[in-house]
């Protein structure tokens, strides 16, 4: 499924290749940047949907589907940056019938750490509850405050009473988001794990489909 790049373009210089846009997630947005600005890739244009859409994903499909709708007149090869994110398959219903490619995955838990590893971290430790770098430096407006754990931290148990661990997935090597995962995990009673993943699939999607 998707609008790939042609291998022919392989070879094609930059600034002749086709325009490539990438869709998605408002999470996203610096490590796309990041990618891009890294391999070169200054065809890729880059439209975010907003981060808050997580906590309404079936609003997701059809945001998508009009951003796609949107773009189409202006780019032929477009890939959204989303996994299934809760949608619950119908991301992939709308893509497939709009024959636009996503990231593999289940969410960006998955593609930052590999499909397998993550699949090895999730049967290890089933009552684990993720961070990204996005995540840990919004960690008290996407968590704390949407929950009401800043007015009420007596929610806690009934939000993460489930939970074992805080496992940090990180992108970039920063100390000051590291303690902020640290604090993350404490402020929700969690013991606290780390695995840098770099960019993951992310990267390498992204890559293979503009180059």
């Amino acid at each position: 499924m998707g609008r790939r790049a042609d291998s022919s373009r392989a070879a094609t210089p930059a600034l002749l290749r086709e325009r490539v846009l990438v869709i998605a997630c408002g999470a996203l947005a610096n490590e796309i940047l990041a990618i891009t600005r890294a391999d070169g890739l200054s065809h890729v244009d880059l439209q975010c949907l907003p981060a808050q859409l997580h906590n309404r994903p079936e609003k997701i499909p059809e945001a998508v589907r009009r951003a796609i709708h949107t773009a189409r007149h202006s780019y032929r090869y477009i890939l959204v940056g989303y996994g299934d994110c809760g949608t619950g398959g119908l991301l992939d219903k709308v893509l497939a019938e709009e024959a636009v490619e996503r990231i593999e995955g289940a969410h960006c838990y998955a593609f930052f750490a590999g499909l397998d590893v993550f699949a090895t971290e999730a049967d290890a430790e089933p009552g684990t509850f993720y961070l990204t770098d996005f995540l840990a430096r919004h960690f008290e407006s996407l968590v704390i405050r949407p929950l009401g754990l800043d007015t009420h931290p007596e929610l806690r148990d009934a939000y993460f009473g489930n939970y074992t661990r805080l496992l940090y997935l990180e992108q970039v090597a920063d100390a000051e988001l590291l303690e902020r995962a640290r604090r993350a995990a404490e402020r929700i009673g969690l013991a606290f794990a780390h695995r840098p993943t770099g960019y993951g699939m992310l990267a390498t999607t992204i890559s293979r489909f503009a180059s």
